[in-house]
């Protein structure tokens, strides 16, 4: 394991940067000291907020560059030429076209840090955020495995690297047992929460059981949000559906049951209707209601939230918006500070990397045999602990070019995730009035051979004979597990929406543009 050339600490978050001096293996300044072995970061400090190992090694000037996303991603990954002050989340990959060589690094899943990268023309950087929310996490002296570093050597291609890189940073977590296919219909892009009862959910289900064909591995039937008080995303809690709506969630579930498919539900654990205790001091649309997962309180509310769903027979819960929750903003507002200054959660002793992988070990314990899905989510930090993560923001029932820019980057870019972090999830495949079939056909094709999830928002209005036909073909794909021999884009380095992919027939051209291209003001 290449040791850094250099290491600064950062105490307070006003603090400036100061150069550590090494002793043997460690490096200490500002009461924190710094350990490096054999690749994992050890972190001794009374407060602490961030860490930087400098890596004097200079890339091929025409490299390109290659990085992930602190949660989903919004259309915006892509190679790229060196740009010293971009920001590449958890792992990055550097791809020499003279030679054809590609190399990285990156950090193993679950690290109790926000973990970045940057890369310039004298070398790299890794950050290790150990804050708590906006402010120095007071360690007490304790010492953090704040995270541990892998290296990535050439595999072949930058998609084989990419793959190899992956696997390499899973190596800690215990063996994932071989998952199902999952595959289901989900009403949200063409009921968008209005509008919709249990009459509605229960023809979803017949509609996904009627095209999955009789195929042995039995299809999800999805309540998304929309089935409680309050409007959308308004939070919990999460006892009752709307009167008169969903007056009874367990005979629902059994409804859809009964029908032949496998029932799931949507909440949002960390918001709540009205301000109450517990809550987040931080930046927030709703003050006084997110919920600060760091008391054990919240804890204890969210395992009966997701007892209760169990109870009630939903197999599958997807869990959304907690780290908007967490830190008052998605993933592209995060950047490099991840939140505002001069605010901490309940408990400062942890970092926010911390509390947040208890709380996902929570979900996870309080419902184990139950698929979980987790939508806004830190994919770095809930690989393991999710099944099923939403890789990419929404695609959309109203606008194509959403859906071509969120979806078709993302399952490029982050497939080499699947089966290895957790199963991806480009997110759904439309069938509306709004949107053109031909290209939402392009992309149910391309979901389907990839063995990812495969949800689909299926308007009972835009149903055709050739839809339900591509529909019936990609759903009996998808749940047979996908291409044999995978897929992989193969104009990935030049687009960040691939055309070009090989697939288990051959290479396939799929069009991604309306007669007038991609629209730069449609949303």
């Amino acid at each position: 394991m290449r040791e850094p050339s250099a290491v600064f600490v950062q105490a307070g978050p006003s603090d400036g940067l100061t150069s550590a001096v090494r002793t043997g293996a460690t490096w200490s300044a500002a009461g924190i000291d710094v350990t490096w072995s054999d690749g994992a970061i050890d972190v001794t400090a009374a407060t602490i907020s961030r860490v930087a190992l400098r890596w004097s090694e200079r890339l091929p000037a025409e490299a390109l560059i290659l990085g992930d996303a602190w949660e989903r991603s919004y259309g915006d990954l892509q190679w790229r030429h060196q740009q010293p002050e971009r920001l590449l989340p958890w792992y990055f990959l550097a791809h020499d076209p003279q030679t054809g060589t590609t190399t990285g690094a990156g950090v193993d899943v679950q690290p109790n840090a926000f973990c970045s990268w940057t890369v310039d023309s004298d070398g790299f950087t890794l950050w290790l955020d150990l804050r708590n929310g906006g402010g120095a996490t007071q360690l007490n002296c304790r010492t953090l495995r704040a995270a541990a570093v892998r290296w990535f050597q050439d595999g072949g291609t930058p998609w084989q690297t990419l793959h190899a890189a992956v696997a390499s940073m899973i190596t800690r977590l215990p063996a994932r047992p071989e998952p199902a296919p999952v595959v289901g219909a989900n009403n949200w892009y063409y009921a968008y929460g209005e509008n919709f009862d249990e009459k509605a959910v229960l023809q979803d289900a017949t509609t996904i059981v009627e095209l999955a064909d009789g195929h042995p591995v039995k299809p999800f039937s999805v309540v998304d949000d929309g089935w409680y008080p309050g409007g959308n995303a308004s939070g919990g809690p999460w006892d009752a559906g709307t009167p008169g709506v969903f007056d009874d969630l367990a005979g629902t579930a059994a409804a859809i049951k009964a029908i032949g498919a496998r029932p799931g539900i949507w909440f949002r654990p960390l918001l709540v209707r009205e301000p109450g205790s517990y809550a987040s001091p931080g930046p927030h649309d709703k003050p006084g209601r997110a919920l600060d997962p760091s008391y054990p309180e919240v804890l204890d509310l969210v395992r009966t939230d997701l007892q209760r769903f169990r109870d009630w027979g939903f197999e599958l819960v997807k869990h959304d918006f907690s780290t908007y929750d967490v830190f008052g903003r998605f993933g592209p507002a995060m950047g490099s500070r991840l939140t505002g200054d001069g605010w901490q959660l309940h408990d400062p002793t942890r970092t926010t990397a911390e509390i947040i992988l208890a709380f996902y070990r929570e979900i996870r314990a309080a419902v184990e045999g139950v698929v979980l899905i987790g939508c806004n989510t830190v994919g770095h930090l809930a690989a393991g602990l999710v099944d099923v993560q939403r890789i990419g923001d929404d695609t959309s029932g109203r606008s194509w070019e959403r859906t071509r820019k969120m979806g078709v980057n993302t399952l490029a870019f982050r497939l080499p995730q699947h089966n290895r972090f957790f199963t991806v999830d480009a997110d759904c495949v439309p069938c509306t009035p709004q949107t053109p079939w031909e290209l939402n056909e392009n992309f149910l094709d391309l979901v389907a051979r990839s063995g990812t999830a495969l949800f689909l928002s299926i308007d009972p209005q835009a149903r055709t004979a050739r839809s339900d036909q591509a529909v019936r073909d990609g759903i009996h794909l998808a749940l047979s597990g996908g291409d044999a021999s995978g897929i992989e884009p193969l104009d990935w380095l030049v687009n960040t929406t691939p055309n070009q992919w090989r697939t288990g027939e051959g290479q396939r051209t799929y069009g991604w543009s309306l007669p007038w291209g991609s629209d730069p003001i449609s949303d």
